[in-house]
């Protein structure tokens, strides 16, 4: 006799998405399959079929959730977040969305109001090329926020701080001279790059505030859809955090910690190595940087910007310097993964990565991949190197946006995600928490400015789930929904596929990791 499913889906639209398809049909995209219905036991799908069929698995103690009519989806899996950056766009002041500077500022004035007088007043996600007076914050603004606490108000980036007078005298001492911006040889309060390593390791939450941070951006993320994330983290407590939550049994989210390379001595002596871990908390790739960022004319190019007379860029971390990491990294038994947004810095990976062994086995990843050429998107493909991409990115790329500024008619030649496909390249989608919000990307991904930048609805959802979990080595179990694999599962209120101009309006109805209920917005 077989036994009653813990939780039963009935009367809904429920897509697979798995991927049969052999490449892109003339039209961008493909189809899957559709059920009406799916039953869940001990956390594994164990029937999909119509209503009628699965219904023989309730019993007396089951869960039976009637869908209406919703869509069914894999969960989503974001390949690269800073989880508790979102926690602090939550508990911190949010300046995300700010018109100009005059509201940024304000929105920390009110945040200084609800912090102690040894404090830091921190502000997170402001973008200045979205405003109309394009220029980053100044510690002139900042110091009437306070003279007397340290204020900071980080880029959307990240690559970018703005900070008043207290912060700059308290962190000014760990920064290189090149990368605080100076203004008639007086800083003008930016600083970019490797001067904003001192700024967060004087914002660094202890382990109370951790938690506080990462239950806040969890809640966020079941809210949003996510089921699994992939957290770049680097001389941070949540690793610990996130294991005792595990531990607890507080995790709603399934964790790949993909650590900074200056972890990598520590992480072999203390015998890990990519995939170890639980079902909750699992060991990730060794993260590097390359490059920059366009925002801070950063991002490394084989041609010069076309606002910064003859700037390529500049490297973070040196194409030596990186040979070096990917190699100790790959001898060890790890994945790597590394930050490359201009074209030089891509061909740079690339470049590391041929050295390796089998870098197809490893799934060896970049991140961004928002310039590459030709040849670097065939070799993708060749090596089996993973594009792991953002295309909420794509807001900078329509006419008049960030990357028209940057790059001029070069614009159209970035997150070229079809022809990552087209050529045979694992993609998987991630939002860098810019914010995080899957929907949002895959609508950005449907609706790109440019025909070479967009994807059709299926393809964008599969990255977000089993292009992510690919990424993850977790496809065998998670990234679509099919007899055997465990229920990690995102419910929408409307189709994508119906609604695919709007795809960012969709609300998420509830989101099951495991088979539990983690959110329920019905």
């Amino acid at each position: 006799m077989t036994d009653a499913a813990d939780l039963v889906l009935v009367d809904g639209e429920i897509h697979t998405l798995t991927d049969d398809a052999a490449g892109r049909t003339a039209e961008g995209d493909d189809a899957d399959e559709v059920y009406d219905a799916l039953a869940v036991r001990d956390g594994d799908i164990v029937r999909l079929g119509s209503t009628y069929d699965v219904e023989f698995l309730a019993g007396a103690e089951t869960e039976i959730v009637d869908l209406d009519g919703r869509v069914v989806l894999p969960g989503f899996v974001d390949a690269h977040v800073h989880l508790s950056m979102t926690g602090r766009y939550l508990v911190h002041a949010n300046l995300s969305g700010a018109s100009g500077p005059d509201e940024a500022v304000d929105r920390l004035r009110e945040r200084a109001a609800d912090v102690g007088p040894d404090d830091w007043i921190q502000g997170y996600g402001y973008d200045e090329s979205a405003w109309t007076e394009s220029r980053y914050l100044t510690r002139e603004e900042l110091d009437a926020v306070s003279d007397s606490r340290p204020v900071v108000a980080f880029r959307e980036d990240m690559h970018v701080a703005s900070l008043n007078s207290v912060a700059l005298d308290r962190c000014r001492d760990g920064m290189p001279d090149g990368d605080v911006q100076t203004e008639g040889g007086e800083p003008t309060g930016v600083v970019v790059e490797e001067a904003v390593d001192p700024v967060f390791e004087a914002v660094e939450p202890d382990v109370g505030d951790m938690r506080e941070l990462l239950d806040a951006a969890q809640r966020r993320a079941n809210e949003l859809g996510v089921t699994g994330v992939h957290d770049m983290v680097r001389h941070s407590r949540a690793p610990q955090v996130y294991r005792e939550m595990d531990l607890a049994g507080d995790l709603s989210l399934r964790v790949r910690v993909n650590y900074w390379a200056d972890h990598l001595d520590a992480l072999c002596e203390a015998g890990l190595r990519t995939n170890h871990g639980s079902e909750m908390v699992r060991t990730g790739a060794i993260k590097s940087y390359t490059d920059g960022s366009f925002g801070g004319r950063t991002a490394k190019l084989s041609e010069p910007y076309s606002d910064a007379d003859g700037a390529t860029g500049q490297w973070v971390v040196g194409p030596e310097e990186l040979n070096d990491i990917v190699a100790r990294a790959d001898d060890a038994g790890f994945q790597v993964t590394a930050h490359a947004i201009g074209d030089e810095a891509v061909d740079a990976v690339l470049d590391a990565y041929a050295d390796t062994e089998n870098p197809r086995e490893m799934r060896h990843r970049v991140e961004h991949v928002e310039l590459a050429s030709d040849e670097a998107i065939e070799r993708f493909a060749e090596m089996g190197v993973v594009a792991s991409v953002q295309p909420n990115f794509l807001k900078w790329a329509d006419e008049g946006g960030l990357y028209e500024a940057r790059l001029g008619d070069r614009r159209t030649e970035t997150n070229r995600y079809p022809a990552l496909l087209d050529a045979g390249a694992p993609l998987a989608f991630g939002s860098d928490c810019m914010p995080l919000d899957p929907l949002l990307g895959v609508h950005w991904a449907v609706n790109a400015p440019a025909e070479s930048q967009r994807l059709g609805v299926t393809e964008a959802l599969r990255a977000y789930t089993l292009g992510a979990a690919y990424a993850g080595f977790d496809e065998n179990w998670l990234g679509t929904v099919e007899v055997g694999k465990r229920a990690d599962l995102t419910v929408l209120d409307d189709s994508p596929w119906e609604r695919s101009d709007a795809i960012s309006d969709i609300d998420v109805a509830m989101t099951v990791v495991d088979g539990d209920v983690a959110y329920d917005g019905r």
